[in-house]
């Protein structure tokens, strides 16, 4: 990986991970369109999104403290569990199980198979459709004091999705959120925080694994990737967090299917290759 494509991919992860039209398929179509290669593969995309998830860690740092601080004394009996903070704790926890159990049971279908073009355009279009549904039809009267087990858990599978390059992690637990009725900013927030326990286990097993599986990787590119990835993605949660307050997902959702439908055009033309080119 060059230099170049190192910066580049940095720049497109923080600027895709929080908006709904999936940060993993724009680092999976960026580099098969401009450098013809995997972008260092799923391996890559896992630890990249760290530098995206520490911008989740500083923007919303005074809940997540207040959250962590809670929950452990609810662990040591000095709150009741009901304490809405601590609650939202053991709810982040229940809610990350999902994609925990189901990123380690499909492992190799995640670093291989489903990185396919066709089947990211294929995500892009169907799922935009469904963000458009949901956004169309939510109610959209809970809020995150609402937030039940099952309902995080529900949360959590939705999340799931986003194994799928394509799907977008946000647009998953969002589209949910809508569809059980939460305002766009109680199912934005809750995506984002139910996110930090998996993009952070995520990228550092990939960490682990990546350094077994090449002797040399290129830590100076990766590092300079999650940092421009981390800045980046900083300013665009910043600002999508007021966005959604008062606009709705459409201009996502055609962006989605504009895409899709280039990606399907450029497959069907020969100009990029559905699978990982060769090594």
């Amino acid at each position: 990986m060059s230099w170049f494509e190192a910066i580049v991919l940095g720049i497109v992860q923080g600027l895709t991970e929080f908006l709904p039209i999936s940060s993993s398929a724009h680092q999976l179509i960026t580099a098969r369109l401009f450098f013809d290669n995997d972008g260092g593969g799923s391996a890559f995309t896992a630890i990249n999104q760290l530098g995206t998830e520490a911008a989740v860690l500083v923007f919303f740092r005074k809940d997540i403290v207040r959250i962590i601080k809670q929950w452990f004394l609810s662990i040591l009996g000095d709150v009741p569990t009901s304490d809405p903070d601590a609650r939202m704790g053991w709810l982040v926890i229940l809610g990350s199980l999902p994609i925990g159990i189901l990123g380690l049971l499909f492992q190799n279908w995640i670093d291989d198979t489903l990185r396919n073009l066709w089947l990211t355009a294929s995500m892009l279009l169907g799922f935009g459709l469904v963000i458009a549904y949901a956004d169309s039809r939510a109610r959209q009267r809970k809020t995150l004091a609402n937030l039940d087990s099952r309902d995080g858990v529900a949360f959590g599978f939705w999340q799931s999705l986003a194994l799928i390059p394509g799907v977008s992690r946000s647009g998953g637990t969002i589209a949910g959120g809508l569809f059980m009725g939460y305002t766009r900013e109680a199912a934005a927030r809750y995506s984002f925080l139910l996110a930090i326990p998996a993009v952070l286990s995520s990228g550092l097993f990939k960490i682990v694994k990546i350094g077994e599986d090449d002797p040399n990787p290129p830590w100076g590119q990766i590092a300079i990737a999650t940092a421009l990835a981390f800045v980046v993605g900083y300013v665009v949660i910043s600002w999508l967090m007021r966005y959604i307050s008062s606009h709705d997902f459409k201009p996502f959702v055609i962006y989605r299917v504009i895409l899709a439908l280039v990606i399907f055009g450029l497959l069907i033309g020969g100009v990029v290759e559905a699978g990982a080119p060769p090594a």
